[in-house]
């Protein structure tokens, strides 16, 4: 026999036995997978979790707001998935409890409120630590969930409110809870999804249950993020990530009608206090109205990236407008990142986040709505699309926000704008002569 008719003949017996090791070892990490990925759903995680929050005992509106989504929300799962999990408010302050009836009337199946004289004031550190405390209580659950309560460890999901102080509490709990967030959403849906990860999943396809899907605009609304907050399935890190929890943005759902006639659970939450996160103290509160009150005027006048030829020019322009028309002026979102080269006045007078009108800014209804140079992203048409009458101008016809309004004229601003101020000065003229020629011919 040759020598590499000996060779051959030896190594074939490890090669073969190299393929069946690699082979059995890949049957197992499937089967490892497989098996999880199978494996019937514990009772872990459960309810969906509001937090309220209350300014001097007046509930803010994105609270109501919030609650409808989550009735939607918690409505739609329980049918899909034949289960009875709750929608449980959360609500923190001093002199609260009468609160705790009127969320229930606005879509809560519970409340849980922490009354205390500690918590009169928003201090992020307390409150922070209370909602932790609360989120993973046991007793509330049991006379909320009892059928549920012996496995709770903490929520299926969570809602905060995109606001100053949502966002940094929404971070800290989530910090606290160890889990995700995704910040300023405005659209959610639950869904099973098929999904594949290197590390998450091992390379698998695997399904993902009753995933929230959390959606917020970007790239000033023309493109749509998905975000996920999803549990590490590779058995070699395996984590759980819950509650799957999100910020909303104020003002992007409509709050659900009052409803008396609702009945639900109010359970007190008693907080254990660190007494060394009680050294800070709050001794009083003044709330600041906001510098541009949108609700005062009839008409508004707002601008986009549409000024940007001539940006200095265009606004003196709209401050004659607005100055004829007795208007406030807006901007969209993308203004507000100062884009453009403007002097000092014009940038502390007009590019401020207080003038922004979208998802990410004020909601407005005036009666008159003139959008200047504004193509029509999504995040801007939900703050301004329940105007009474829309007149947009804009160079491009096949902006989307033609499909919003009444009156679209196609120009660009430098170009249009003298038109306009020169008829309504014409016209104020005429006015003040008729008024005159009134008066003389009465006396």
């Amino acid at each position: 026999m040759s020598v590499n008719k000996m060779s051959e003949n030896i190594t074939k017996p490890v090669d073969q036995t190299a393929a069946l090791t690699k082979q059995k070892e890949k049957v197992e990490v499937e089967d490892m997978v497989d098996n999880i990925n199978k494996k019937t759903e514990t009772n872990k995680y459960r309810n969906l979790y509001v937090i309220i929050e209350q300014v001097d005992g007046t509930i803010i509106p994105v609270g109501l707001e919030m609650l409808s989504e989550a009735r939607r929300l918690m409505n739609d799962f329980n049918k899909k998935y034949s289960l009875n999990e709750k929608v449980i408010a959360v609500i923190l302050g001093n002199g609260i409890k009468h609160l705790c009836e009127e969320l229930i009337y606005y879509g809560a199946d519970a409340v849980i409120y922490a009354d205390d004289t500690k918590l009169n004031y928003h201090i992020n550190k307390i409150y922070t630590k209370v909602i932790a405390q609360i989120a993973t209580d046991l007793k509330c659950i049991e006379k909320i969930s009892p059928e549920y309560s012996k496995e709770f460890k903490r929520p299926r999901y969570m809602f905060f409110a995109a606001d100053s102080t949502g966002r940094h509490l929404s971070s800290t709990v989530l910090a606290e809870l160890e889990s995700g967030l995704a910040s300023d959403i405005n659209k959610l849906v639950v869904e099973d999804i098929d999904f594949r990860h290197e590390h998450k999943t091992k390379g698998q396809m695997l399904t993902f249950e009753k995933t929230l899907m959390m959606y917020r605009p970007d790239f000033s609304g023309f493109l749509w993020t998905t975000i996920l907050c999803l549990d590490n399935k590779n058995p070699e890190i395996k984590r759980d990530y819950h509650p799957q929890a999100c910020s909303i943005i104020p003002g992007v759902f409509e709050p659900l009608e009052k409803d008396v006639s609702r009945t639900g659970i109010i359970e007190e939450y008693i907080p254990e206090f660190d007494t060394k996160d009680l050294d800070i103290k709050v001794l009083s509160r003044n709330v600041l109205k906001d510098m541009i009150d949108f609700n005062s005027y009839k008409t508004i006048i707002s601008f986009g990236r549409g000024i940007k030829e001539s940006p200095e020019e265009n606004i003196k322009l709209i401050e004659k407008l607005a100055k004829l028309l007795n208007a406030e002026i807006g901007i969209s979102l993308p203004i507000s990142k100062k884009p453009f080269k403007l002097s000092d006045k014009m940038n502390s007078l007009y590019i401020t986040p207080e003038r922004v009108i979208g998802t990410s800014g004020q909601k407005v209804e005036p009666t008159i709505y003139i959008a200047l140079g504004i193509s029509g992203a999504s995040q801007h048409l939900a703050g301004m699309k329940n105007s009474g009458f829309i007149i947009a101008v804009n160079p491009d016809e096949n902006a989307p926000i033609r499909n919003e309004c009444d009156v679209f004229i196609k120009g660009r601003i430098e170009d249009v704008l003298p038109i306009m101020i020169e008829e309504l000065e014409r016209e104020k003229i005429n006015q003040t002569k008729e008024g005159a020629s009134a008066v003389v011919g009465t006396v």
